[in-house]
């Protein structure tokens, strides 16, 4: 598919530092020349880091993914960067140089440590200046698969990301006979302001699958006269658009498995009958992806580092910054590894082969997905703009509370859904009338879909829950935006202009997030795991990143163990600077 033409595009004022640090470098580009760089399709991560004192270097490197040299971010030379791989116990000690022109940082996803280490610039450091080095240093008290990734300007987008391998000091629960890293991630040609200065011209730049006159003269033979005006009278009036799936998609993205494309075709090899670990990283900006293995049952065995009890699927979802660990037992020949962008406009594609060169068929992918009413929160087929009375509204950080208190630990808030009054403004052009708990819902595109398809309500801990508290108290979070002006925010204030989240350390407390928007959020808690309440108080699964789908709400606890200040953000790059939320961990009253 071609890219539509675009003029030049400038993101204008300048960058504040402070409390919008985090975005230092976004307007800088990566306008500089390379001496004596290569052209490359992008480079395999062949290479694995071992040991627990590592050497990593931030630079810059000319790649070609799509036949035009594009100048990308890396680390030691690689796109993705190096396999992290330590081992639990240890002590990692990590010293960064940033070769770039601009201010750099890692940030480690999923790894509880200081947060002086956690490399957020203006929350819990200063960030790496050019030419300066960085020591990081933090125990590891945890195993399993993460990865690591910029958190300086759109630096994640232009290719600094890599996997972490944590090996267990004991024995794991499950046995194999080899492994792979399969890091998905989008790469553009365009530049990222660009990106997102076309996103502010026009929220749906990208859209990939439009309504067309086809669409509407199927709908009148399918529905009726009546029915169809009444539907594209709705979407008219909420200047809303039911194939608005993703914000950046397949018309700019090129999907890589490893830093391949489908073309160049990554390959992990297997023997007949072995049991092969396959080590799902979602490293893109942008994208969820929808993975499958045609004639491959998938027994996952991990979610986000941490075992669960094993689910065989036959696909799984994988918004930005989770992670998968899978089990298959491959028998001979080939077979595609299959991940479709969840709006349908392009795919990652990878191969298991039991010899060098063989290839198994890319399967088509599926139709697009059309929004409905229940991914917009609606009961019925109107939509309630009063929403609730202005003067019970809470003005404060959204602590909903049943009438007895918050609802035992494990099944989820009880609380009234409480809208503050920032969400009745400029920065929000929707809100959900009717959220609802949907953990078995596997989501847009892939209901009914005649496989087995992993959901939250799948995910029970193989270990029993850690803390069995209930929770103390209970925040409730709107997940809210302006698709029109393509602004992001919570309870309908940016992170520029909200207060911070303030908890106790050792505090047992429950979180709620209700997504008033037509878009999956991927929820990144930076700090502490997410457990996530699937209603079995028992073995309630840790996570560090959880998808809220559109029009829905969830619930996780969270016991902060460390004090500090710690960023809370949607995982989604361009969203990331109005989505965004500074935790500050004190001891004593929050």
């Amino acid at each position: 598919m071609k890219h539509r033409s675009v003029h030049a595009a400038r993101v204008g004022g300048s960058v504040h530092i402070s409390r919008r640090r985090f975005v230092t470098g976004a307007a800088a580009g990566l306008g500089l020349a390379v001496t004596g760089a290569r052209a490359a399709a992008g480079t395999t991560p062949a290479d694995v880091a071992r040991g627990s004192k590592l050497n990593l270097a931030i630079g810059y490197r000319e790649v070609n993914f799509t036949g035009k040299p594009r100048l990308a971010t890396v680390v030691n030379g690689g796109l993705p960067g190096p396999v992290l791989r330590w081992r639990e116990g240890d002590e990692a000690v990590l010293t960064v140089r940033n070769d770039l022109a601009v201010d750099s940082s890692i940030h480690w996803h999923g790894l509880i440590l200081p947060p002086g280490m956690d490399g957020v610039p203006g929350i819990s450091f200063d960030g790496i200046r050019p030419g300066e080095s960085f020591t990081y240093r933090f125990p590891i008290h945890q195993s399993g698969t993460y990865w690591y990734h910029s958190h300086s300007g759109f630096q994640e987008q232009t290719g600094l990301y890599g996997a972490i391998v944590i090996d267990p000091r004991e024995s794991e629960p499950f046995s194999c006979d080899r492994e792979h890293v399969v890091l998905l991630s989008d790469w553009s040609d365009e530049k990222p302001e660009r990106i997102l200065a076309n996103l502010r011209k026009e929220g749906h730049y990208y859209n990939a699958n439009p309504r067309t006159l086809a669409d509407l003269g199927s709908e009148l033979r399918g529905n009726g006269v009546g029915a169809t005006w009444s539907a594209r009278a709705m979407w008219n009036r909420m200047r809303m658009n039911d194939r608005d799936i993703a914000d950046v998609t397949g018309m700019t993205y090129t999907f890589l498995v490893n830093g391949h494309t489908p073309d160049t075709n990554w390959t992990g090899m297997f023997k007949p009958g072995e049991r092969v670990r396959l080590r799902f990283v979602n490293a893109a900006a942008m994208t969820l992806f929808d993975v499958r293995i045609p004639g491959l049952k998938m027994t996952v065995v991990a979610a986000d580092g941490q075992y669960i009890e094993p689910v065989t699927v036959d696909e799984f979802r994988m918004g930005t910054a989770e992670t998968y660990d899978v089990i298959v037992e491959p028998k001979e020949g080939a077979y595609t590894l299959f991940a479709q962008a969840i709006d349908r406009s392009g795919y990652a594609r990878g191969t298991l082969a039991e010899a060098p060169g063989l290839r198994a068929a890319v399967p088509v992918m599926d139709p697009p997905p059309v929004l409905t009413h229940l991914d917009m929160g609606m009961q019925h087929t109107g939509m309630d703009h009063a929403m609730t009375d202005h003067a019970a509204m809470n003005h404060s950080q959204h602590a909903a509370h049943s009438p007895k208190g918050p609802a035992p630990a494990g099944f989820g808030s009880k609380a009234a859904i409480i809208h503050s009054p920032d969400e009745f403004g400029y920065n929000t052009d929707m809100r959900a009338e009717m959220p609802q708990r949907r953990l078995d819902d596997p989501g847009l595109g892939l209901r009914d879909n005649g496989r087995r398809v992993l959901t939250y309500a799948d995910l029970r801990s193989l270990r029993r829950t850690q803390d069995e508290r209930d929770p103390e108290r209970e925040i409730q979070l709107h997940l809210t935006g302006n698709m029109q002006r393509y602004l992001w925010s919570m309870n309908g204030l940016p992170f520029a202009d909200a207060e911070p989240l303030r908890m106790r350390l050792g505090e047992r407390l429950r979180i709620t997030l209700v997504n008033d928007t037509m878009m999956n959020h991927p929820i990144h808690l930076h700090g502490m795991w997410s457990e996530l309440e699937t209603d079995d108080p028992d073995h309630i699964p840790r996570k560090h990143t959880v998808i809220v789908q559109p029009g829905a709400q969830l619930s996780y606890l969270v016991t902060p163990e460390i004090a500090g200040d710690w960023a809370y953000h949607c995982h989604l790059l361009y969203h990331m600077m109005g989505m965004f939320r500074r935790v500050e961990v004190r001891g004593g009253a929050a």
